[in-house]
């Protein structure tokens, strides 16, 4: 007979080991991969909670249809779980009410958007309210309407008249720096004369007192309507010592009478009268 040979024995006792280890590798991987999607699962449900929870009032409604889905589900387990007739009853109501809220929500949200108004309606502000009462002409030119032409007019006029009140305040202010006794006057006028002739002929003044015939004078009306809101005087002649009016021709006379111009003349015009006396 030949010899028997033995395998060798290693060689029986490595092969098992290798597969059992390859085994072990394949089982750790697929844990790790169970693991890995169960947290992508995880994380991605936190996520969506984290955004329904932030969502605004605009999201009530989808928040609401998801309740109720979840609430149907609740119901198609019910045959399994035992409950009772008056818990289907409560949870059939409970989805009722917020139905009934989703589709207010609803309304009140389509109520809040804007519509906007027919043209015939739409009235503009500012600017935009003047070019309102514009008609066009051959679909072309438009041509302002009256209100439009009002305001035009109004402004223009605000800013003419503001144009004059400088020009005014300015020809005032020219005038009150030539003497520190002014005399408006009006050349026809007999109190005028009058008071011309006591505070020119009867006293001696050094500055002289300067006269304003405003009848001669291009603002003469606008000076005496100024002239009427600073010191109260309508009337010419109006005699004004340094600022202050000391009122018209009979005033003046008056104080000539009582020979108490002199005395006047000197507390008003103060250091800016050189000399009065009467001649």
């Amino acid at each position: 007979m030949g010899k028997y040979y033995e395998p060798n024995p290693p060689y029986y006792k490595e092969k098992p080991t290798k597969m059992a280890s390859m085994r072990r590798i394949k089982i750790f991987g697929l844990l790790v991969f169970i693991a890995v999607v169960s947290l992508l699962f995880y994380t991605s449900s936190v996520r969506q909670q984290r955004n329904v929870a932030a969502g605004t009032g605009g999201d009530f409604y989808a928040k609401t249809m998801k309740g109720l889905g979840k609430q149907e589900v609740a119901e198609a387990g019910a045959g399994t779980g035992g409950k009772n007739d008056d818990d289907e009853k409560v949870a059939k109501q409970m989805a009722q009410r917020l139905k009934d809220a989703a589709d207010k929500a609803k309304d009140n949200a389509n109520a809040k958007a804007f519509k906007p108004d027919p043209p015939s309606q739409v009235v503009g502000k500012g600017n935009a309210a003047e070019g309102q009462g514009e008609r066009s002409v051959a679909g072309r030119k438009k041509i302002g309407g009256d209100k439009a032409q009002e305001v035009v007019k109004e402004k223009e006029k605000d800013e003419e008249e503001e144009k004059e009140d400088v020009e005014v305040t300015t020809e005032l202010n020219s005038i009150l720096k030539k003497s520190p006794i002014i005399i408006f006057s009006k050349s026809y006028c007999p109190h005028s004369k009058r008071a011309k002739n006591i505070l020119l002929e009867k006293y001696s003044i050094d500055p002289l007192p300067f006269v304003v015939e405003l009848d001669q004078h291009p603002l003469g009306a606008k000076l005496q309507a100024r002239l009427a809101k600073l010191t109260g005087r309508t009337t010419v002649p109006n005699v004004l010592i340094n600022g202050v009016s000391i009122g018209g021709g009979d005033d003046v006379a008056e104080l000539h009478a009582k020979k108490n111009l002199e005395q006047k003349v000197k507390d008003l015009g103060g250091k800016k009268i050189k000399d009065v006396k009467a001649l």
